[in-house]
């Protein structure tokens, strides 16, 4: 038996303990880690440390070692965040729909954890928290496998983890780090079906298309984000300008960020100009097509067509100029990732439009894709942004980290 599967046949054993735990339990550790994380953070500082140096001479770029990157107010926000956690709902247990038959059986379908919960992620070590407590909160167990640049900070952390769990009588299992960063163990944890009811990849577009590929567990898609900001005829184009520049400049690394703008040709001469100073202060680099970059000059590179379909995570911003919104909706249609896109507008109409074509997670109206995140619609943490449609989608908060389980009671009816 090999080193994960160990792991994940006393993942699966701890997850048969956490699947009947209460919730002041599950709280009380969760309670536990919050309170270890403050006390220890000078161990986890110095193993990000470790990290952050060879980030640097692995020539790591800035918005990347950003991403990477732990201070003392980013793990109390890991804290805060579990403090935030304790007091949601417990989604394990709901009755999500209960009802009496003609024949008296009462049917009730209730949620429970989905069981052992496998997620392999890229170099940002507050996911390794964020996930662990959210499937903890679940019922769930979780076996984590983040990537090398992360270890020193992932094995600190779950070191601590662990310990606070046990301290806090849930079993030390229910948070499992794969230590080995090859290849070869990303694709072992893939196919650990025996063990492993679920893996989410977070990360960029190679990684969910080498589990995807690769994987024989089920798999929920999560991150991919190449994402659009689309300024239509008569938008009001101070809003326009304030929009894109959160949207690209706010957090470039992440998954919510724009990454391609389209603006309408009526506007364009008045609209892009207006534009230049907001991105300048971040230094964001504009790739344009050939009408845009007759209005924008030397403020932009020519785009390609690769442009259009990347993800840059960085301060690069791809432009377009298009007709209509039809034009743009094609667009979008042809190289969105299905995650987060928005129109501002001052057409009712065709916001409306926007709004039922669009097929994507979030579909925004006059606000900033950043707002895609779990907190920001009021479901507390999430683990991810789910761009499919089989089981979840959109900000995978704690509903959705579970399935459903239907209780049937009756008085000896027979079939």
């Amino acid at each position: 038996m090999s080193a994960l599967e160990i792991q994940g046949q006393k993942a699966r054993a701890a997850s048969a303990i956490l699947a009947v735990a209460d919730t002041a339990r599950k709280n009380s550790a969760l309670a536990a880690i919050a309170e270890a994380l403050l006390a220890q953070k000078t161990e986890i500082l110095a193993a990000n440390s470790e990290d952050m140096q060879r980030a640097k001479e692995n020539d790591m770029r800035e918005s990347l070692r950003d991403r990477l990157a732990l201070n003392e107010s980013r793990i109390k926000a890991m804290a805060d965040g579990l403090q935030q956690l304790i007091e949601l709902p417990d989604p394990v247990g709901e009755a999500v729909s209960m009802a009496k038959r003609p024949n008296g059986l009462t049917i009730a379908r209730l949620r429970v954890p989905l069981g052992v919960i496998a997620i392999i992620f890229e170099a940002r070590p507050n996911v390794t928290v964020d996930a662990a407590a959210l499937c903890l909160k679940a019922g769930n167990a979780v076996i984590l496998r983040g990537g090398k640049e992360a270890i020193s900070s992932n094995t600190a952390l779950v070191r601590i983890m662990r310990a606070a769990l046990k301290k806090g009588g849930l079993p030390e299992d229910s948070v499992a780090l794969v230590a080995d960063t090859s290849r070869e163990s990303a694709r072992e944890l893939m196919r650990l079906n025996d063990y492993i009811d679920v893996l989410i990849p977070r990360g960029g577009a190679g990684l969910i298309r080498s589990v995807v590929e690769n994987a024989t567990v089920p798999v929920i898609e999560t991150g991919v984000g190449n994402c659009h900001v689309y300024v239509d005829e008569g938008a009001d184009l101070e809003m326009g300008v304030s929009i894109v520049a959160n949207a690209k400049c706010s957090r470039p690394s992440v998954c919510n960020a724009a990454e391609t703008l389209l603006v309408a040709r009526p506007i364009a001469a008045d609209f892009l100009p207006l534009l230049i100073p907001a991105l300048a202060a971040s230094h964001v680099e504009l790739r344009a097509d050939a009408e845009a970059k007759a209005i924008l000059g030397k403020a932009a590179l020519d785009a390609t067509e690769e442009d259009w379909a990347t993800e840059y995570n960085d301060f690069i911003l791809a432009v377009k100029v298009v007709a209509d919104l039809d034009e743009a909706l094609s667009h979008i249609a042809r190289y969105g990732t299905r995650h987060s896109e928005a129109i501002v507008t001052a057409d009712y109409a065709r916001s409306q439009r926007f709004l039922a074509e669009v097929d994507a997670a979030a579909v925004y109206v006059n606000a900033s894709t950043r707002f895609t995140d779990g907190g920001e619609f009021g479901l507390g943490a999430e683990i991810g942004i789910s761009t499919q449609k089989m089981h979840a989608r959109g900000p995978m908060a704690l509903k959705e980290l579970c399935s459903y389980k239907y209780i049937v009671k009756g008085d000896g009816q027979i079939r």
